[in-house]
Protein backbone atom coordinates (compact mmCIF):
# COMPACT_ATOMS: atom_id res chain seq x y z
CA UNK A 1 0.00 0.00 0.00
CA UNK A 2 2.78 2.23 1.06
CA UNK A 3 4.44 1.53 -2.28
CA UNK A 4 1.89 2.38 -4.40
CA UNK A 5 0.81 5.62 -2.71
CA UNK A 6 4.01 6.47 -3.48
CA UNK A 7 3.61 5.54 -7.14
CA UNK A 8 0.36 7.53 -7.19
CA UNK A 9 2.07 10.82 -5.92
CA UNK A 10 4.85 10.62 -8.50
CA UNK A 11 2.82 9.55 -11.35
CA UNK A 12 0.27 12.96 -10.62
CA UNK A 13 3.57 14.87 -10.16
CA UNK A 14 5.71 14.16 -12.89
CA UNK A 15 3.18 12.57 -15.52
CA UNK A 16 1.85 14.95 -18.36
CA UNK A 17 -1.85 14.71 -18.52
CA UNK A 18 -5.04 16.30 -19.84
CA UNK A 19 -7.34 18.24 -17.89
CA UNK A 20 -10.37 20.21 -18.01
CA UNK A 21 -8.82 23.38 -17.16
CA UNK A 22 -8.39 24.24 -20.70
CA UNK A 23 -5.94 26.74 -22.03
CA UNK A 24 -7.70 29.62 -22.40
CA UNK A 25 -8.41 29.91 -18.49
CA UNK A 26 -4.57 29.05 -17.60
CA UNK A 27 -3.70 31.78 -19.88
CA UNK A 28 -6.39 34.07 -18.02
CA UNK A 29 -5.03 33.29 -14.69
CA UNK A 30 -8.81 31.44 -14.18
CA UNK A 31 -10.72 35.18 -14.93
CA UNK A 32 -13.21 32.56 -16.40
CA UNK A 33 -17.29 32.94 -14.64
CA UNK A 34 -18.19 35.62 -17.80
CA UNK A 35 -16.07 34.32 -20.61
CA UNK A 36 -16.02 30.99 -20.92
CA UNK A 37 -17.30 29.53 -24.52
CA UNK A 38 -19.03 26.14 -25.00
CA UNK A 39 -18.14 23.38 -23.38
CA UNK A 40 -15.49 25.51 -21.56
CA UNK A 41 -18.21 27.13 -19.43
CA UNK A 42 -18.41 23.32 -17.42
CA UNK A 43 -17.05 23.82 -14.29
CA UNK A 44 -16.71 27.54 -14.05
CA UNK A 45 -20.35 28.67 -15.04
CA UNK A 46 -23.41 26.57 -16.82
CA UNK A 47 -24.99 29.65 -17.89
CA UNK A 48 -22.73 30.68 -20.08
CA UNK A 49 -23.93 27.92 -22.19
CA UNK A 50 -26.46 30.23 -23.51
CA UNK A 51 -24.29 32.49 -25.37
CA UNK A 52 -23.93 29.18 -27.85
CA UNK A 53 -27.52 29.07 -28.78
CA UNK A 54 -27.23 30.71 -32.47
CA UNK A 55 -23.68 29.01 -32.70
CA UNK A 56 -22.20 25.79 -34.52
CA UNK A 57 -21.06 22.74 -32.49
CA UNK A 58 -17.73 22.35 -30.28
CA UNK A 59 -16.17 18.91 -29.76
CA UNK A 60 -12.80 18.76 -27.69
CA UNK A 61 -10.23 16.60 -29.51
CA UNK A 62 -7.77 16.84 -27.60
CA UNK A 63 -6.17 18.43 -24.22
CA UNK A 64 -3.11 18.05 -22.33
CA UNK A 65 -1.77 19.81 -19.43
CA UNK A 66 1.46 19.47 -17.02
CA UNK A 67 1.29 21.14 -13.67
CA UNK A 68 2.44 20.68 -10.28
CA UNK A 69 2.08 23.25 -6.98
CA UNK A 70 3.87 23.57 -3.92
CA UNK A 71 3.90 26.14 -1.23
CA UNK A 72 8.16 26.13 -0.40
CA UNK A 73 10.09 24.91 -3.07
CA UNK A 74 11.66 27.66 -5.66
CA UNK A 75 14.36 28.83 -7.37
CA UNK A 76 14.87 31.72 -4.93
CA UNK A 77 14.25 29.89 -1.20
CA UNK A 78 16.62 26.80 -2.31
CA UNK A 79 19.97 29.52 -2.91
CA UNK A 80 18.18 31.55 0.15
CA UNK A 81 18.00 28.95 2.79
CA UNK A 82 20.40 26.58 1.66
CA UNK A 83 24.01 26.03 2.83
CA UNK A 84 23.74 28.41 5.93
CA UNK A 85 22.06 28.60 9.05
CA UNK A 86 19.14 30.88 9.63
CA UNK A 87 18.49 33.34 11.84
CA UNK A 88 15.60 34.45 13.60
CA UNK A 89 14.03 36.57 11.01
CA UNK A 90 14.24 34.40 8.27
CA UNK A 91 13.02 31.57 10.03
CA UNK A 92 9.79 33.84 11.30
CA UNK A 93 9.23 34.35 7.70
CA UNK A 94 9.87 30.99 6.16
CA UNK A 95 7.27 29.80 9.47
CA UNK A 96 5.11 32.43 8.37
CA UNK A 97 4.49 31.18 4.80
CA UNK A 98 3.92 27.50 6.47
CA UNK A 99 1.20 28.65 8.33
CA UNK A 100 -0.67 30.54 5.72
CA UNK A 101 -1.07 26.96 4.09
CA UNK A 102 -1.54 25.39 7.71
CA UNK A 103 1.82 22.80 6.82
CA UNK A 104 4.22 22.25 3.88
CA UNK A 105 1.71 21.13 1.14
CA UNK A 106 1.32 19.37 -2.19
CA UNK A 107 -1.56 18.95 -4.28
CA UNK A 108 -2.17 17.74 -7.97
CA UNK A 109 -5.40 17.92 -9.79
CA UNK A 110 -5.59 15.97 -13.15
CA UNK A 111 -8.83 16.37 -15.97
CA UNK A 112 -8.73 13.96 -19.02
CA UNK A 113 -11.14 15.04 -21.16
CA UNK A 114 -12.43 11.68 -23.24
CA UNK A 115 -11.78 12.75 -26.73
CA UNK A 116 -14.89 13.69 -29.25
CA UNK A 117 -17.03 12.97 -25.94
CA UNK A 118 -17.15 16.43 -24.59
CA UNK A 119 -19.60 18.30 -27.49
CA UNK A 120 -21.55 21.32 -27.12
CA UNK A 121 -24.39 22.45 -29.64
CA UNK A 122 -26.67 25.12 -28.88
CA UNK A 123 -27.97 25.33 -25.72
CA UNK A 124 -27.01 21.86 -24.44
CA UNK A 125 -23.27 20.24 -23.46
CA UNK A 126 -22.19 16.72 -23.35
CA UNK A 127 -18.80 16.37 -20.91
CA UNK A 128 -17.09 13.43 -19.75
CA UNK A 129 -14.05 13.83 -17.68
CA UNK A 130 -11.48 11.20 -15.59
CA UNK A 131 -10.54 13.28 -12.98
CA UNK A 132 -7.39 12.80 -10.15
CA UNK A 133 -6.89 14.47 -7.29
CA UNK A 134 -4.11 14.20 -4.51
CA UNK A 135 -3.63 16.27 -1.37
CA UNK A 136 -0.64 15.51 1.17
CA UNK A 137 0.46 17.73 3.94
CA UNK A 138 3.02 17.71 6.57
CA UNK A 139 1.78 18.97 9.74
CA UNK A 140 2.48 22.44 10.99
CA UNK A 141 3.66 20.79 14.17
CA UNK A 142 6.17 18.90 12.46
CA UNK A 143 7.51 21.77 11.46
CA UNK A 144 7.20 24.44 14.51
CA UNK A 145 9.38 21.21 16.59
CA UNK A 146 11.88 21.65 13.28
CA UNK A 147 12.01 25.56 12.99
CA UNK A 148 11.46 26.22 17.15
CA UNK A 149 12.32 22.85 18.87
CA UNK A 150 9.36 22.06 21.47
CA UNK A 151 9.69 24.64 24.02
CA UNK A 152 7.18 26.88 22.83
CA UNK A 153 4.49 24.44 22.85
CA UNK A 154 3.92 21.67 25.23
CA UNK A 155 1.29 19.86 22.57
CA UNK A 156 2.24 19.74 18.99
CA UNK A 157 -0.14 18.67 17.04
CA UNK A 158 1.52 15.68 14.47
CA UNK A 159 -1.04 14.50 12.38
CA UNK A 160 -0.50 14.06 8.14
CA UNK A 161 -2.84 14.83 5.90
CA UNK A 162 -2.85 12.26 2.52
CA UNK A 163 -5.91 11.66 0.25
CA UNK A 164 -5.47 10.30 -3.60
CA UNK A 165 -8.66 9.51 -5.36
CA UNK A 166 -9.54 8.92 -9.20
CA UNK A 167 -13.08 9.19 -10.63
CA UNK A 168 -15.13 9.98 -13.98
CA UNK A 169 -17.44 12.67 -13.86
CA UNK A 170 -19.90 12.43 -16.38
CA UNK A 171 -21.70 15.79 -17.44
CA UNK A 172 -25.20 17.09 -18.68
CA UNK A 173 -25.28 21.09 -19.38
CA UNK A 174 -28.36 23.24 -20.22
CA UNK A 175 -29.39 26.72 -20.04
CA UNK A 176 -32.47 28.82 -19.94
CA UNK A 177 -32.40 32.46 -21.72
CA UNK A 178 -34.34 35.30 -20.21
CA UNK A 179 -35.19 38.92 -21.54
CA UNK A 180 -32.07 40.35 -19.25
CA UNK A 181 -30.17 37.20 -17.76
CA UNK A 182 -29.67 33.40 -18.42
CA UNK A 183 -29.36 30.59 -15.62
CA UNK A 184 -27.63 27.23 -16.31
CA UNK A 185 -27.36 24.02 -14.92
CA UNK A 186 -24.62 21.16 -14.70
CA UNK A 187 -26.03 18.03 -13.54
CA UNK A 188 -23.07 15.22 -12.85
CA UNK A 189 -22.81 11.65 -12.38
CA UNK A 190 -19.85 10.92 -10.51
CA UNK A 191 -18.20 6.85 -10.80
CA UNK A 192 -15.49 6.60 -8.45
CA UNK A 193 -12.46 4.50 -9.66
CA UNK A 194 -10.42 3.96 -6.72
CA UNK A 195 -9.68 6.22 -3.17
CA UNK A 196 -6.71 6.00 -0.59
CA UNK A 197 -6.68 8.27 1.78
CA UNK A 198 -5.97 8.90 5.98
CA UNK A 199 -8.89 9.13 7.69
CA UNK A 200 -9.03 12.63 9.72
CA UNK A 201 -11.59 11.21 12.04
CA UNK A 202 -9.84 8.12 13.32
CA UNK A 203 -6.15 9.38 12.92
CA UNK A 204 -4.33 11.45 15.35
CA UNK A 205 -1.07 11.67 16.24
CA UNK A 206 1.11 14.15 19.17
CA UNK A 207 4.21 15.05 20.23
CA UNK A 208 3.89 16.02 24.08
CA UNK A 209 6.77 17.69 26.24
CA UNK A 210 6.59 17.52 29.81
CA UNK A 211 8.86 17.54 33.05
CA UNK A 212 9.65 13.97 33.09
CA UNK A 213 10.59 13.86 29.30
CA UNK A 214 9.49 13.62 25.84
CA UNK A 215 6.44 11.36 24.82
CA UNK A 216 4.19 10.76 22.16
CA UNK A 217 1.84 8.64 19.43
CA UNK A 218 0.15 8.31 16.91
CA UNK A 219 -2.13 6.57 15.06
CA UNK A 220 -3.42 6.59 11.37
CA UNK A 221 -6.29 4.60 9.76
CA UNK A 222 -5.36 4.30 5.91
CA UNK A 223 -9.10 3.87 4.22
CA UNK A 224 -9.21 2.27 0.55
CA UNK A 225 -12.10 2.22 -1.81
CA UNK A 226 -12.73 0.57 -5.12
CA UNK A 227 -15.79 1.97 -6.61
CA UNK A 228 -18.28 4.13 -6.09
CA UNK A 229 -20.33 7.02 -6.87
CA UNK A 230 -22.07 9.91 -6.56
CA UNK A 231 -23.85 13.06 -7.52
CA UNK A 232 -22.47 16.94 -8.21
CA UNK A 233 -25.00 19.75 -9.23
CA UNK A 234 -23.44 23.37 -10.39
CA UNK A 235 -25.17 26.04 -10.71
CA UNK A 236 -24.95 29.53 -12.52
CA UNK A 237 -26.30 33.07 -13.25
CA UNK A 238 -24.92 35.70 -16.14
CA UNK A 239 -26.44 38.99 -17.45
CA UNK A 240 -26.76 39.88 -20.72
CA UNK A 241 -24.39 42.31 -22.25
CA UNK A 242 -25.19 45.73 -20.69
CA UNK A 243 -23.01 48.71 -22.75
CA UNK A 244 -20.29 45.44 -23.24
CA UNK A 245 -20.49 44.75 -19.69
CA UNK A 246 -21.28 41.37 -18.31
CA UNK A 247 -21.79 39.89 -14.71
CA UNK A 248 -22.28 36.32 -13.44
CA UNK A 249 -21.86 33.97 -10.47
CA UNK A 250 -22.02 30.37 -10.28
CA UNK A 251 -21.65 27.61 -7.44
CA UNK A 252 -19.29 24.78 -8.26
CA UNK A 253 -20.54 21.84 -6.52
CA UNK A 254 -23.31 22.58 -4.59
CA UNK A 255 -23.86 18.85 -4.44
CA UNK A 256 -20.97 16.37 -4.76
CA UNK A 257 -20.89 13.58 -2.61
CA UNK A 258 -19.34 10.06 -3.42
CA UNK A 259 -19.98 6.91 -1.68
CA UNK A 260 -16.89 4.63 -2.27
CA UNK A 261 -17.06 0.58 -1.52
CA UNK A 262 -20.67 0.63 -3.86
CA UNK A 263 -21.32 -1.85 -6.39
CA UNK A 264 -19.91 -0.04 -9.82
CA UNK A 265 -18.33 -2.57 -11.67
CA UNK A 266 -14.89 -1.08 -10.97
CA UNK A 267 -13.65 -4.04 -9.34
CA UNK A 268 -14.38 -6.33 -11.87
CA UNK A 269 -12.95 -3.88 -14.68
CA UNK A 270 -9.28 -3.94 -12.54
CA UNK A 271 -9.87 -7.83 -11.82
CA UNK A 272 -10.39 -8.68 -15.97
CA UNK A 273 -7.80 -6.13 -17.19
CA UNK A 274 -4.86 -6.91 -14.51
CA UNK A 275 -2.20 -5.79 -17.05
CA UNK A 276 -3.64 -2.48 -17.56
CA UNK A 277 -3.23 -1.82 -13.34
CA UNK A 278 0.04 -4.05 -12.62
CA UNK A 279 1.94 -2.54 -9.76
CA UNK A 280 -0.86 -0.47 -8.49
CA UNK A 281 -3.97 -2.88 -8.18
CA UNK A 282 -4.62 -4.85 -5.90
CA UNK A 283 -3.01 -2.15 -3.24
CA UNK A 284 -0.01 -3.75 -1.03
CA UNK A 285 1.77 -2.55 1.99
CA UNK A 286 4.98 -3.94 2.45
CA UNK A 287 5.00 -7.83 0.88
CA UNK A 288 1.61 -8.00 1.99
CA UNK A 289 -1.59 -8.18 -0.40
CA UNK A 290 -3.96 -5.54 1.26
CA UNK A 291 -7.56 -7.46 0.13
CA UNK A 292 -10.53 -5.31 -0.97
CA UNK A 293 -13.04 -5.21 2.53
CA UNK A 294 -8.82 -4.17 4.46
CA UNK A 295 -8.14 -1.26 5.60
CA UNK A 296 -4.53 -0.57 7.53
CA UNK A 297 -4.17 0.74 10.80
CA UNK A 298 -0.27 2.39 11.53
CA UNK A 299 0.38 3.21 15.41
CA UNK A 300 3.42 4.17 16.74
CA UNK A 301 4.34 5.23 20.46
CA UNK A 302 7.65 6.91 21.59
CA UNK A 303 8.20 6.73 25.28
CA UNK A 304 9.52 8.96 27.89
CA UNK A 305 12.57 10.67 26.17
CA UNK A 306 15.24 12.17 28.60
CA UNK A 307 18.82 12.31 27.77
CA UNK A 308 19.47 9.37 30.22
CA UNK A 309 17.80 6.80 28.27
CA UNK A 310 18.58 7.74 24.50
CA UNK A 311 20.55 4.43 24.34
CA UNK A 312 17.38 2.20 24.72
CA UNK A 313 16.04 -0.08 21.57
CA UNK A 314 12.66 0.31 23.42
CA UNK A 315 11.97 4.40 23.04
CA UNK A 316 10.05 3.55 19.72
CA UNK A 317 7.78 1.50 18.85
CA UNK A 318 5.51 0.89 15.79
CA UNK A 319 2.90 -1.97 14.49
CA UNK A 320 0.88 -2.12 11.81
CA UNK A 321 -2.69 -4.20 11.58
CA UNK A 322 -4.67 -5.34 8.87
CA UNK A 323 -7.95 -5.45 10.05
CA UNK A 324 -11.31 -5.83 8.05
CA UNK A 325 -13.26 -3.03 7.52
CA UNK A 326 -16.85 -4.53 6.79
CA UNK A 327 -20.51 -4.67 7.79
CA UNK A 328 -22.92 -7.00 8.24
CA UNK A 329 -22.79 -9.96 5.71
CA UNK A 330 -19.01 -9.06 5.07
CA UNK A 331 -19.44 -6.55 2.70
CA UNK A 332 -16.85 -3.54 2.92
CA UNK A 333 -17.98 -0.57 4.45
CA UNK A 334 -19.44 2.20 2.69
CA UNK A 335 -17.71 5.88 3.41
CA UNK A 336 -17.97 9.35 1.46
CA UNK A 337 -15.96 11.74 1.04
CA UNK A 338 -16.49 15.30 -0.16
CA UNK A 339 -16.04 16.82 -3.79
CA UNK A 340 -15.64 20.27 -2.65
CA UNK A 341 -17.44 23.20 -3.32
CA UNK A 342 -16.77 26.81 -4.77
CA UNK A 343 -18.35 30.28 -4.93
CA UNK A 344 -17.42 32.17 -7.75
CA UNK A 345 -18.48 36.31 -8.91
CA UNK A 346 -17.30 37.54 -12.17
CA UNK A 347 -17.43 41.02 -14.78
CA UNK A 348 -15.92 41.21 -17.45
CA UNK A 349 -15.91 44.11 -20.32
CA UNK A 350 -15.76 43.49 -23.98
CA UNK A 351 -14.31 46.64 -26.73
CA UNK A 352 -13.59 45.81 -30.57
CA UNK A 353 -9.70 44.92 -29.57
CA UNK A 354 -9.95 43.78 -26.54
CA UNK A 355 -11.74 41.80 -23.53
CA UNK A 356 -10.93 42.51 -20.17
CA UNK A 357 -12.34 39.81 -16.99
CA UNK A 358 -12.19 39.68 -12.87
CA UNK A 359 -13.03 36.89 -10.81
CA UNK A 360 -13.47 36.25 -7.24
CA UNK A 361 -13.51 33.01 -5.76
CA UNK A 362 -13.83 31.59 -2.67
CA UNK A 363 -13.87 27.69 -1.18
CA UNK A 364 -15.65 26.72 2.14
CA UNK A 365 -12.85 24.14 3.29
CA UNK A 366 -9.04 23.50 2.81
CA UNK A 367 -9.12 20.43 0.65
CA UNK A 368 -8.05 19.28 -2.68
CA UNK A 369 -7.99 22.24 -5.20
CA UNK A 370 -10.61 24.54 -2.85
CA UNK A 371 -8.93 26.87 0.01
CA UNK A 372 -11.24 28.93 2.06
CA UNK A 373 -10.27 32.22 1.51
CA UNK A 374 -10.69 34.62 -1.50
CA UNK A 375 -9.11 34.65 -4.21
CA UNK A 376 -8.76 37.35 -6.93
CA UNK A 377 -7.70 37.42 -10.59
CA UNK A 378 -7.85 39.25 -13.56
CA UNK A 379 -6.89 39.03 -17.11
CA UNK A 380 -6.71 40.56 -20.45
CA UNK A 381 -7.43 39.47 -23.56
CA UNK A 382 -5.97 40.99 -27.18
CA UNK A 383 -8.34 40.26 -29.95
CA UNK A 384 -6.79 42.62 -32.38
CA UNK A 385 -5.77 39.99 -34.55
CA UNK A 386 -8.95 37.65 -34.47
CA UNK A 387 -7.11 34.37 -35.57
CA UNK A 388 -4.26 34.98 -33.10
CA UNK A 389 -5.63 35.99 -29.42
CA UNK A 390 -2.98 36.92 -26.51
CA UNK A 391 -3.67 36.80 -23.78
CA UNK A 392 -2.50 37.93 -19.78
CA UNK A 393 -3.59 37.70 -15.94
CA UNK A 394 -2.58 37.88 -12.20
CA UNK A 395 -4.38 36.16 -9.34
CA UNK A 396 -3.49 36.70 -5.89
CA UNK A 397 -5.20 34.93 -2.50
CA UNK A 398 -2.99 36.74 0.01
CA UNK A 399 0.81 36.05 1.23
CA UNK A 400 2.63 34.10 -1.77
CA UNK A 401 -0.33 32.38 -3.38
CA UNK A 402 -0.06 34.87 -6.37
CA UNK A 403 0.47 33.47 -9.90
CA UNK A 404 1.30 35.34 -13.50
CA UNK A 405 -0.31 33.97 -16.50
CA UNK A 406 -0.09 34.11 -20.19
CA UNK A 407 -1.16 32.43 -23.38
CA UNK A 408 -1.99 33.13 -26.92
CA UNK A 409 -4.37 30.85 -29.66
CA UNK A 410 -4.64 30.14 -33.59
CA UNK A 411 -8.35 30.53 -34.54
CA UNK A 412 -8.94 29.41 -38.22
CA UNK A 413 -11.44 28.20 -39.33
CA UNK A 414 -12.71 24.82 -38.01
CA UNK A 415 -9.17 24.90 -35.89
CA UNK A 416 -9.33 26.23 -32.47
CA UNK A 417 -6.13 25.67 -30.86
CA UNK A 418 -4.77 27.49 -27.38
CA UNK A 419 -1.73 27.32 -25.27
CA UNK A 420 -1.29 28.81 -21.86
CA UNK A 421 1.37 29.29 -19.16
CA UNK A 422 1.52 30.22 -15.62
CA UNK A 423 4.16 30.56 -13.05
CA UNK A 424 1.75 29.36 -9.91
CA UNK A 425 2.55 30.53 -6.41
CA UNK A 426 5.40 32.94 -7.79
CA UNK A 427 5.97 35.57 -10.79
CA UNK A 428 8.51 34.63 -12.34
CA UNK A 429 10.78 31.41 -12.70
CA UNK A 430 13.05 31.82 -10.29
CA UNK A 431 10.21 32.67 -7.46
CA UNK A 432 7.51 30.49 -8.97
CA UNK A 433 6.49 27.43 -6.83
CA UNK A 434 4.70 25.95 -9.60
CA UNK A 435 3.96 25.97 -13.26
CA UNK A 436 1.00 24.91 -15.00
CA UNK A 437 1.86 24.40 -18.99
CA UNK A 438 -1.46 23.72 -21.55
CA UNK A 439 -2.49 22.95 -24.89
CA UNK A 440 -5.50 21.93 -26.67
CA UNK A 441 -7.18 21.46 -29.52
CA UNK A 442 -10.94 22.07 -30.33
CA UNK A 443 -13.25 21.67 -33.80
CA UNK A 444 -15.78 23.67 -35.00
CA UNK A 445 -17.81 24.01 -38.11
CA UNK A 446 -16.09 25.72 -41.19
CA UNK A 447 -17.45 29.13 -40.75
CA UNK A 448 -15.42 29.34 -37.13
CA UNK A 449 -17.16 29.42 -33.95
CA UNK A 450 -19.38 32.17 -34.72
CA UNK A 451 -23.35 32.91 -35.58
CA UNK A 452 -24.71 33.58 -39.02
CA UNK A 453 -24.90 37.40 -38.03
CA UNK A 454 -21.88 37.93 -36.50
CA UNK A 455 -20.50 35.94 -39.89
CA UNK A 456 -22.25 38.49 -42.28
CA UNK A 457 -20.90 41.68 -39.72
CA UNK A 458 -17.12 40.35 -40.09
CA UNK A 459 -14.63 42.53 -41.41
CA UNK A 460 -11.57 40.32 -41.08
CA UNK A 461 -9.98 37.60 -42.90
CA UNK A 462 -11.37 35.76 -46.27
CA UNK A 463 -15.24 36.34 -44.56
CA UNK A 464 -14.57 40.09 -44.15
CA UNK A 465 -13.11 40.13 -47.89
CA UNK A 466 -16.34 38.17 -49.27
CA UNK A 467 -18.47 40.54 -47.16
CA UNK A 468 -16.97 44.03 -48.12
CA UNK A 469 -17.09 42.52 -51.61
CA UNK A 470 -20.86 41.73 -51.23
CA UNK A 471 -21.58 45.15 -50.21
CA UNK A 472 -19.89 46.94 -52.53
CA UNK A 473 -22.03 44.92 -55.17
CA UNK A 474 -24.77 45.48 -53.57
CA UNK A 475 -23.93 49.20 -53.41
CA UNK A 476 -23.20 49.60 -57.01
CA UNK A 477 -26.36 47.69 -57.84
CA UNK A 478 -29.06 49.91 -55.99
CA UNK A 479 -27.38 52.58 -57.35
CA UNK A 480 -27.35 51.88 -61.07
CA UNK A 481 -31.23 51.51 -60.28
CA UNK A 482 -31.63 54.67 -58.98
CA UNK A 483 -30.00 56.70 -62.04
CA UNK A 484 -31.93 54.61 -64.62
CA UNK A 485 -35.21 54.32 -63.11
CA UNK A 486 -38.06 56.29 -64.91
CA UNK A 487 -39.31 59.29 -62.99
CA UNK A 488 -42.92 59.05 -61.70
CA UNK A 489 -45.49 62.02 -63.39
CA UNK A 490 -48.27 63.26 -61.79
CA UNK A 491 -51.91 62.49 -63.20
CA UNK A 492 -52.91 65.11 -65.73
CA UNK A 493 -56.39 66.37 -64.88
CA UNK A 494 -59.17 67.42 -66.98
CA UNK A 495 -60.41 70.74 -66.79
Amino acid sequence: MMRTILILVAYMTLLPGQTKRDPRVVGMAGAYTTIANGIFCVGYNPALITRAHDKPFMMQLYQSDRGILGNFLSIENVAKYSGDTLNTKEKDELFENFEDGNGLSFFQDRHLPIPFINYSKGNLAYTSNMVFLSNFKIPIGLLELIFYGNGGKPDLDMTMNLEILGLNEFGFTFGIPFRTLSIGVTLKYLQGMFYIGIDPDSSQANLVTADEGLYGSGKYFIRQGIGGKGLGLDLGIVTKEINDWTFGMSMINILGTIEWNKPSGMKEFLKEYPDLFSGFYPFTWGDSTVADDEAILYTYTIDTLRMDNLGQDSLFTNNTVFIKDTVAGGKPRIFETRYPALFRFGISKRAPTYLIASDLVAGFQDKYYARAKWRWSIGVEWTKMESLPLRMGYSWAGGDLKELAMGMGFHKGPIIFDVGFAFRNGTWLHTMKGFNFSTGLTITSFGGWKSETEKAESTKGLRGLFNRFKKTKKKKKTTEEGGTAEPISEPVTEE
